[in-house]
């Protein structure tokens, strides 16, 4: 696996496009259970409040620097020299591409029916060799264990050799982390992938996103539910970025075991 550093006590993949894919296909290939994740800063700010999260974060085997300030923090403080950040959308899209080109079937775990009929469209258009063995819409809520392992079941059963995940921050990490005993293949948590390639929203500008403005997009279309992210979270991560740099706070990632959550 990819080495794995310190930002704010959770530990991030020094990973690029090409590598993660690699370990996803390579997982699905051997029927391996892997737990793979794209986090942004949001996931590290839920992180740093909740250390339970944050273990749980800590026991995936996979954890891409989704956002250009998480990469940043990377080169900056670790000196990993990433070129780009490994964002989970465009994560998604290669894995499928790589899936489709291996015959290796995907399942995709979350989201609304609606949403996922539209994502399997999209998905087919990309390369129609894409075997997509089943969807699951979310529940929007907790679950039981018993339910849990009833999806597992049925994930399984429909011959699926990997697994997307688009339940949300913090929930599909959760997800992930809980369903990686119960899973003999790679589970991959994509954030709004299956909102942005069904369409539902939109993608911000090339260029944007090069530059790390993409926080600036997103609170223009979502202001409402946003603005509280971007104005005090997003700030406090840079500052914390620079105390780690300059040593003046210790930032160890928590210990114990965590117990597994189950969501649907």
């Amino acid at each position: 696996m990819p080495p794995r550093h310190n930002i704010l006590g959770t530990l991030i993949s020094a990973v690029d496009y090409q590598t993660a894919t690699s370990e996803l296909i390579k997982a699905a290939q051997d029927r391996r259970p892997l737990a793979a994740a794209a986090l942004a800063v949001h996931a590290l700010g839920e992180a740093r409040n909740d250390p339970n999260y944050q273990r749980k974060l800590n026991c995936l085997d996979l954890a891409t620097p989704d956002g250009q300030p998480v990469r940043w923090a990377l080169n900056w403080l670790h000196e990993t020299d990433l070129a780009d950040r490994v964002y989970g959308p465009f994560l998604m899209r290669e894995v499928c591409q790589a899936a489709a080109r291996e015959g290796l079937p995907v399942f995709l775990f979350g989201a609304t029916q609606a949403t996922l009929d539209k994502l399997c469209v999209r998905l087919r258009n990309w390369d129609s060799r894409l075997i997509i063995a089943g969807t699951k819409p979310s529940r929007f809520r907790q679950i039981s264990a018993d339910e849990a392992e009833a999806d597992a079941r049925d994930i399984i059963a429909s011959g699926a050799r990997l697994v997307f995940c688009g339940l949300g921050c913090p929930r599909q990490e959760h997800w992930v982390h809980a369903m990686k005993p119960l899973l003999p293949m790679p589970t991959l948590a994509v954030g709004a992938a299956f909102a942005l390639w069904a369409g539902e929203r939109k993608m911000a500008p090339a260029l944007m996103q090069r530059f790390g403005f993409e926080w600036l997009y997103r609170f223009a279309q979502e202001p409402g539910r946003l603005w509280s992210r971007y104005l005090f979270h997003n700030p406090r991560y840079l500052l914390d970025i620079v105390v780690q740099k300059f040593g003046w706070a210790k930032y160890p990632p928590p210990t114990g075991k965590s117990q597994p959550e189950y969501w649907g």
